[in-house]
C-alpha cells in the first residue's frame, strides 16, 4: 500500500492517506444538489492547512480538540487535521446543550474548542469558566473566527507528527448506567485495523460511491464510513443529513448505503424505492438491531439483502453478515476477521453452548484502550485475558451467526442513538416535584424503540407533561427527550426494593403500536 511520505509516521494518517499518491484527482467528495466535487489532494491539503495552524498554536502530542459543528467537509478536515497534528479528537453531537457541552469540556480538558458561530455567546462564556485556552468559532461558508485564524496567521504545513499504533487517536462519549458519559479513548490501532478489515469484508474499491447521510458525530458516520471510503478510494455522496428524497435521487449514481434502521423503515415508504436501487450493490444497516420484517419488506422491494452488522463506540466494528453467503435475517452475523467473540453465562463464568444466552464479550484489534481519566471503569470493563465486557446479551446458532437478544444495563437505541436511562432520570428528578422517575425502552415502528418517562410526583403538584418536556429540553439533546410520559402513584419494586422496568416495559409495550 503507497502513502504520502509526509505522513507515514503517523499511524492512522499513513492508512488513511492510501489512495493520495496512486489517484490525487480522484474525486472522495461529492454534493448531490450542485455536483461540488473535492478530490482526495483538495482534501488532504485543506488538512494540512488545519493541521499546521494547530501546531502553530502550540498543540502538543496527546492534546485534546473538541469541535461541535454541522456536518459539512471541514468536520471531516478538521478530524483528519486533529490527528496529523498528534491530538485527540473529540467530536460532539451539535444539538448537544449547554449543560451537556459544559461536562464534555470539563471532563476532557480540551486544548482547542471549535463551536458553531450560532452557540458562540453561551458557549464562550462556558470555554471562559473552565479556562479552554482556545476557543473558535465555525460557521458556513467559512466564516467564523477559526477560518480567520487559519488564513491570518498562514501557517506552513512541513510534517504530521509521529504517533504509534497505540496512541489515541479520539475519545467519544458514550453514556453509561451512572449516568455521567464516559469518554472512550479509541487508538490509531483499532481505526486502522477496522477500516482495512471492513474494506475486503465489504468489497469496496475506488469504483464505489458511499451515499454518506449519517451523522459525523459518532463512530458510524465518522469511522466506518469515512474511513472505508478513505482507505478504499471509494467516492462519498455526502448529504447534510437524512432525507428519503435525496437519498432515492442519489441511488443510480450510487453503489452503496451505511445507514440505522430507521433509514430502510422510511425508504421503504417510497414509491421510487424499487426502480431507484436497481445499480446499488450493497445495504448495510448498523447502530441499532433491524427488525426481520424490514429485512424481508426490503428484499421483496428491492431484490437485495440487507447487510447488517454490529459494532459500539468501545469497540468499533465487531461482527457482520457476509457480503458473499447468507445474511440471516435478525442476526448481526459472525465476527470479523482477527476479532474473537465468546458468549459467557454469568453464573458459571464460563461459554455457553449453542443456541443459550449469555454476555457478549470481544478481544481484538478493534478494542479501545480504556475509559478516559476512569481507570475503575476501565477495570471492571475488561476481564484479565483482555475481553471487554459488550454488556450485551447474545446467542450462537448451528453456523456461528449471533443474535443479540437483550441489553444488560437497560440500554435504549432509538433512531440509531445509544441512550442510557440513568441519564434521564437524574435530569428529571431534578425537578422538585417530583419524587421519582423511571426511563424506558418502548418498541416504536420508526425509531426501533422510544424513550418513555413514568414519574411519581408529589401529591399537590401543579406539574404537568408539557412542563418537564420544556425542562429536558434545555439539559438533554433531542433524541434523549422523553417521547412519551406517564404519572404513576408508584413504581413496581421487587422485594429488594429495586424498580422492575421489564413490568413497565410490558406495561407500555403498545403505547405506539397504530391501531
Amino acid at each position: 500500500m503507497s502513502v504520502s511520505p509526509f505522513y507515514s509516521s503517523n499511524s492512522l494518517v499513513k492508512t488513511l492517506a492510501s489512495r493520495l499518491n496512486d489517484s490525487p484527482n480522484n474525486t472522495f467528495i461529492r454534493y448531490l444538489e450542485d455536483d461540488t466535487r473535492i478530490t482526495i489532494k483538495s482534501f488532504f491539503s485543506t488538512c494540512e492547512l488545519y493541521c499546521a495552524f494547530f501546531i502553530a498554536v502550540g498543540i502538543k502530542a496527546g492534546d485534546r480538540i473538541v469541535v461541535q459543528s454541522p456536518k459539512t467537509t471541514d468536520s471531516l478536515c478538521l478530524y483528519i487535521a486533529t490527528i496529523m497534528a498528534g491530538g485527540i479528537y473529540i467530536p460532539l453531537n451539535p444539538d448537544f446543550t449547554d449543560t451537556e457541552v459544559s461536562y464534555y469540556l470539563s471532563d476532557s480538558q480540551p486544548t482547542i474548542f471549535i463551536c458553531m458561530t450560532e452557540r458562540a455567546q453561551s458557549l464562550t462564556k462556558i470555554a471562559d469558566k473552565l479556562e479552554v485556552p482556545f476557543f473558535y468559532t465555525l460557521g458556513l461558508e467559512k466564516t467564523g473566527t477559526f477560518y480567520e485564524e487559519v488564513y491570518s496567521r498562514d501557517a506552513k504545513f512541513i510534517d504530521v507528527v509521529s504517533r504509534k499504533e497505540e496512541d489515541i487517536a479520539a475519545i467519544l462519549y458514550t453514556s453509561g448506567t451512572t449516568g455521567k458519559p464516559k469518554g472512550a479513548m479509541i487508538p490509531h490501532r483499532a481505526l486502522s485495523s477496522n477500516a482495512l478489515i471492513l474494506c475486503k469484508e465489504w468489497k469496496f474499491t475506488d469504483q464505489d460511491v458511499l451515499i454518506h447521510a449519517l451523522p459525523v458525530f459518532h463512530t458510524h458516520g465518522l469511522f466506518v464510513a469515512t474511513n472505508v471510503a478513505l482507505v478504499s478510494g471509494a467516492e462519498l455522496l455526502f448529504m447534510e443529513k437524512f432525507d428519503a428524497d435525496n437519498i432515492i435521487k442519489a441511488m443510480p449514481s450510487a453503489t452503496s448505503l451505511m445507514g440505522v434502521p430507521t433509514f430502510y423503515t422510511r425508504l421503504l415508504q417510497h414509491p421510487e424505492l424499487s426502480s431507484s436501487a436497481k445499480n446499488m450493490r450493497l445495504f448495510i444497516s448498523g447502530s441499532a438491531p433491524l427488525l426481520a420484517q424490514t429485512h424481508k419488506e426490503w428484499s421483496n422491494q428491492t431484490g437485495h439483502a440487507i447487510l447488517e452488522r454490529y459494532g459500539m463506540t468501545e469497540a468499533n466494528m465487531v461482527t457482520s453478515n457476509p457480503y458473499e453467503g447468507i445474511r440471516k435475517a435478525g442476526t448481526i452475523g459472525i465476527p470479523l476477521e482477527d476479532i474473537k467473540v465468546r458468549i459467557v453465562s454469568e453464573e458459571m463464568n464460563e461459554e455457553v453452548v449453542e443456541g443459550q444466552v449469555g454476555s457478549l464479550e470481544i478481544k481484538g484489534p478493534n478494542l479501545f484502550t480504556g475509559y478516559w481519566q476512569n481507570p475503575e471503569k476501565t477495570a471492571a470493563d475488561f476481564r484479565e485475558d483482555g475481553y471487554f465486557i459488550s454488556g450485551d446479551l447474545a446467542s450462537r446458532d448451528s453456523d456461528g451467526y449471533i443474535s443479540i437478544v437483550g441489553r444488560e444495563k437497560d440500554l435504549i437505541i432509538s433512531g440509531g442513538f445509544n441512550i442510557y436511562p440513568k441519564e434521564i432520570e437524574l435530569v428529571l428528578d431534578e425537578l422538585s416535584d417530583v419524587i421519582e422517575s423511571a426511563v424506558i425502552g418502548v418498541n416504536h415502528e420508526d425509531f426501533g424503540e422510544a424513550v418513555v418517562a413514568v414519574i411519581v410526583k408529589k401529591e399537590e403538584a401543579s406539574l404537568t407533561k408539557e412542563g418537564i418536556q420544556d425542562y429536558v429540553s434545555g439539559h438533554l439533546v433531542y433524541y434523549k427527550r422523553p417521547k412519551h410520559i406517564e404519572f404513576a402513584s408508584s413504581l413496581p419494586r421487587n422485594s429488594m426494593g429495586k424498580v422492575q422496568k421489564n413490568m413497565l416495559r410490558e406495561q407500555f409495550k403498545k403505547l405506539f403500536e397504530i391501531s
